[in-house]
């Protein structure tokens, strides 16, 4: 796994939400990158990925959590779309839509997702579950690169922040106490 610090389309993509986003910024944008890389060394260990997957990759990863911030609420999937798919439709990507939805809207589906586009939406999904477990959950990627990983991109308070929310919203709905998980 190589390990690029500064990805300019990532940077691009997230710098519009700093204010948004707030004191958790870093925490936010970190854990978008060791994600993103865990989707990329995922990818590696299978045939690799094309310029046009990659890309797909870094714009889901971009957007997949940032309706934390835009609704401050823990059910965030939904509120996470609208902000992706109006930055394809106005970057000339709309094809990538449906992709890019299910990529978003399975990154916490606790079963391998089968379905259309499962390639790149399972990928997500682990890579996702890999940084989301600190490295718990590796599906066979080396613990020192997880490790050299979390060295270059700091946890910076992102899974404290998680779980502050998820208590906040597991006190006002324990029915409902993990609204973005899918079976």
């Amino acid at each position: 796994m190589q390990i690029e610090t500064d990805i300019p389309l990532l940077e691009e993509l997230l710098a519009p939400w700093r204010q948004t986003i707030g004191d958790q910024y870093l925490g936010y944008r970190n854990h978008v990158y060791r994600m993103v890389h865990c989707c990329l060394a995922l990818a590696d260990r299978n045939a690799g990925c094309t310029d046009e997957e990659r890309q797909k990759i870094l714009i889901a990863g971009a957007f997949h959590d940032i309706g934390i911030w835009i609704e401050d609420t823990v059910d965030y999937i939904e509120p996470s779309l609208p902000p992706a798919m109006a930055y394809l439709q106005e970057n000339g990507r709309a094809e990538w839509c449906d992709e890019i939805r299910l990529m978003l809207t399975e990154h916490h589906k606790l079963r391998p997702y089968r379905g259309d586009y499962a390639r790149l939406v399972e990928l997500f999904r682990r890579g996702d579950l890999v940084d989301f477990s600190c490295g718990l959950v590796s599906f066979g990627l080396d613990k020192r690169q997880l490790k050299a990983l979390r060295a270059a991109f700091p946890n910076a308070g992102f899974h404290r922040d998680l779980g502050v929310r998820a208590w906040q919203w597991f006190l006002k709905h324990p029915l409902n106490p993990a609204p973005m998980m899918k079976w």
